[in-house]
């Protein structure tokens, strides 16, 4: 097997996130390992895809949802084209295979007046922590960036001078997003808590733990779903939910949908034009109260 090659071509050819290149290695690991088990196939590179087909039932057999198994067939169909790239293989033996259905993910963006409760009607802690989620929440909504953006991002990327900050995102993309005048006021607020912590560990990151560490995923996840709890009756609460909000309420106040794109930091116009269906929604409301004959 040719994994570690594999592995290299992802991190420097496709320049994929560390937390992508994972995803990609455990799920053409586990279809060795059930090639192995069930089968005596020590390798995986002449695989026919009879035995692919096997594994999609075995993993649907164990409640694995669509989602999920179509994304590890991903997994296992760009590495069958890389085999294919180095000359090892012929044939990608995915080369006709049909994703699975599935449902569409619905997400519903947060409502202005919920931002408003979140950011202003609650009683964020006078302390390290306190200051921190209201400045992450305030970001992550007043920016649309990502959440493993926002746990990556460094003091130096945050520049007060030219009020701007610079966010390393998918593919090692950099992108210049501006900072507003409040969101400069309440960095301030939070470096001068984050100066008085007994030790900090990882300097360069600029959100921190109150040990001292960055901040993980699932430690974001959960401040979201904390605060928003108070505000919200939504189920699904997350970081996601913020950047689908940010995209949509820029929208529905006449942003142009391209600048919208580089602000997202998209690499194509069709990722962006999902959040516009609220934004249509909005159009709508305005077209029938506007227009002459929408009263009819």
């Amino acid at each position: 097997m040719f994994l570690t090659e594999f592995i290299s071509y992802l991190a420097l050819e496709k320049n994929y996130s560390a937390h992508t290149i994972k995803a990609y290695e455990n799920d053409v690991l586990e279809f060795s390992g059930f090639c192995k088990s069930n089968y005596d196939i020590e390798s995986i590179d002449s695989v026919e895809y009879s035995v692919v087909r096997l594994w999609v039932v075995d993993l649907s057999e164990r409640q694995i949802n669509n989602r999920s198994i179509n994304r590890k067939i991903s997994s296992l169909k760009a590495y069958f084209k890389f085999l294919q790239k180095i000359g090892v293989s012929q044939i990608n033996p995915l080369v006709k295979h049909k994703a699975l259905k599935t449902a569409k993910k619905i997400e519903i963006p947060f409502s202005e007046l919920e931002m408003e409760n979140v950011l202003s009607k609650i009683e964020y802690a006078n302390d390290f922590e306190g200051v921190r989620d209201e400045l992450l929440i305030h970001v992550l909504y007043v920016t649309g960036i990502r959440r493993a953006e926002l746990i990556e991002l460094k003091v130096l990327d945050v520049d007060f001078e030219n009020m701007t900050l610079k966010v390393l995102g998918k593919r090692n993309k950099e992108r210049v997003i501006p900072m507003l005048a409040e969101t400069k006021e309440k960095f301030n607020r939070y470096l001068s808590f984050r100066e008085g912590l007994p030790e900090i560990i990882d300097e360069r990151n600029i959100f921190l733990t109150k040990s001292g560490n960055k901040l993980y995923e699932t430690l974001v996840y959960r401040l979201i779903k904390k605060y928003f709890r108070e505000v919200s009756s939504k189920v699904k609460t997350s970081p996601h939910i913020l950047r689908h909000t940010f995209a949509t309420h820029l929208l529905n106040k006449g942003a142009d949908l391209n600048a919208v794109k580089e602000l997202l930091g998209h690499s194509s116009l069709a990722s962006t034009q999902v959040y516009t269906h609220n934004s249509i929604a909005e159009l709508k409301k305005v077209h029938a109260k506007a227009h002459p004959r929408g009263g009819k």
